[in-house]
């Protein structure tokens, strides 16, 4: 039988996101094959703001499964938009990993010195920074997973913010000083597999790494940032736990400075997973952070 082609990134940590599907693939009886790519995304440091959004890494591999060049693709959830892709699909989400946000430095967040240099390329993770400590300088990054560690390790930066569902999956989980708990980026942790839309074969075979419970917490929260039409990059969180056929979904909003901020919280039967991430966004627009958003 032809391998699956199952195109990813080139960096270590969408290589090794990859990979693990590609062996819970190959456990299930299915061949497959990684295909690298660089996207650009990869390849230059300017600010996520600046290129769109995180869609940006999703572009190239989204144009080589149209063209042909593999038969799905691996990507990070929360890097895709909200929007579908014509002539492509979601065919399966994965188990998630550990969706939380962690503070890589020396000591907990609490302890670093007055006015402390903390990295992050993300909006949210300023908002929420700055909400717990005002007197940090944050610092917008880019780069890959070691290339930010190591603007700690060199003394740069006195920490950087990043996701523990990255750290874990390449090893990385020395670092970590803290354990955030508030809510993350929607779909964080996640990982989506794309195909054609008239794939039906990689469709059915994909689905063998297929987690409903993932993909309904995905749903709930993707529909509450498609509600905002906020986009990717903006200063706001959700995170969904179904357990039981029930949903518990804390979503909040944030203005930048970290000095403002609304949440809302459904706690409800999961009778229609979008419907629920719908309301809790039109909650947090009720009470006036459409002007946060901007």
């Amino acid at each position: 039988m032809t391998a699956l082609r199952l195109g990813t990134r080139a960096s270590l940590l969408a290589r090794t996101q990859a990979g693990d599907v590609a062996d819970a693939l190959t456990a299930a009886g299915v061949a497959t094959e990684l295909v690298p790519m660089t996207s650009h995304g990869d390849t230059t440091r300017a600010s996520l703001a600046s290129l769109g959004g995180t869609g940006v890494f999703a572009a190239a591999l989204r144009e080589a499964l149209l063209a042909g060049e593999c038969d799905a693709v691996v990507h990070s959830y929360k890097d895709l938009p909200t929007a579908p892709h014509p002539g492509l699909r979601v065919a399966a989400t994965p188990a998630r990993a550990d969706h939380r946000d962690v503070l890589c430095a020396a000591s907990p967040l609490a302890e670093l010195r007055e006015g402390a240099r903390v990295g992050t390329g993300s909006p949210r993770r300023r908002a929420q920074l700055l909400a717990a400590r005002p007197d940090l300088e944050v610092v917008d990054i880019r780069g890959n997973v070691d290339t930010r560690l190591a603007m700690v390790t060199d003394g740069e930066l006195d920490g950087v913010v990043l996701a523990m569902a990255g750290l874990s999956r390449i090893g990385r989980e020395e670092h970590v000083a803290e354990t955030f708990e508030w809510p993350t980026a929607p779909a964080q942790g996640a990982l989506a597999v794309e195909v054609r839309a008239d794939d039906e074969r990689t469709a059915e075979l994909v689905a063998a790494v297929h987690d409903e419970r993932t993909h309904l917490a995905v749903t709930i929260e993707r529909a509450f940032l498609a509600e905002l039409e906020a986009g990717c990059a903006a200063p706001v969180a959700a995170t969904a736990t179904v357990r039981f056929q029930r949903v518990s979904l804390r979503a909040v909003a944030y203005s930048l400075d970290g000095q403002r901020r609304h949440g809302s919280r459904v706690d409800d039967k999961l009778d229609d997973p979008a419907e629920i991430g719908v309301r809790a966004a039109r909650a947090l627009l009720d009470a006036g952070i459409r002007d946060w958003l901007a």
